[in-house]
C-alpha cells in the first residue's frame, strides 16, 4: 500500500492551491491521509480530484467549516499495521511525546501527525513517527515537504519528500 501524507497546507493563508507536484504524486496512492490545518475545505476536494481514499483530522489552525466533521484523531487499520493520524498540539520541542500521548492506548504502529511544520521520520519503540511538514509555510522548516509512507506484508517505510 502507497499512501500519500499531508499537513499544513493552510490554504488560502499561504496558497492558493496545493502544490501541483504533490497532486500528481498523489494520483499513484492508495490513500492519502491530510494531518490537519486544511484551513479551508477547497483541499479537501483538491486531494479527493486524484484519490477516492482520503482522510483528514482537524488542526488548530483551520476555519470552523473546514473543521466541522472532522475527529480530532483517526485510528486507521492497513491489513497487519494500525495508524493513528492527529494534528498535535503544544510546544514543537516536545510534540512527539503529546502525539505518542494520544494513541497509547490504541496499539498503533505509525503515528501521523503535523503542527510543527517540521518534517519527521523517526522510528521510535517499534513505532513510526511521520510528519509530512508543510508543503505551503517554511516558517519552521529550511524546505517544504510532503510524505510517502509505503506499508508491505512485513515492512513499513516512510520518505520525506522535498519540494
Amino acid at each position: 500500500m502507497r499512501i500519500g501524507v499531508i499537513s499544513d497546507t493552510h490554504i488560502p493563508d499561504r496558497a492558493k492551491k496545493i502544490p501541483p507536484a504533490i497532486l500528481e504524486d498523489f494520483k499513484n496512492v492508495d490513500m492519502v491521509l491530510h494531518a490537519g490545518d486544511l484551513v479551508n475545505n477547497s483541499v479537501l476536494k483538491e486531494l479527493q480530484n486524484v484519490c477516492d481514499d482520503v482522510r483528514a483530522v482537524r488542526g488548530n489552525m483551520d476555519h470552523p467549516g473546514a473543521k466541522d466533521g472532522l475527529p480530532e484523531k483517526l485510528l486507521i487499520e492497513t491489513g497487519k499495521h494500525r495508524i493513528g493520524l492527529a494534528h498535535g498540539y503544544g510546544s514543537p520541542a516536545k510534540l512527539m511525546e503529546l502525539v505518542a500521548q494520544i494513541f497509547e492506548k490504541d496499539k498503533v504502529d505509525i503515528i501521523v501527525f503535523g503542527h510543527s511544520h517540521n518534517p519527521v521520520n523517526e522510528t521510535r519503540d517499534g513505532i513510526l513517527y511521520f510528519n509530512p511538514g508543510s508543503p505551503t509555510d517554511k516558517m519552521f522548516s529550511p524546505y517544504n515537504s510532503y510524505g510517502i509512507i509505503e506499508i508491505n506484508e512485513n515492512s513499513v517505510e516512510g520518505k520525506i519528500i522535498k519540494l
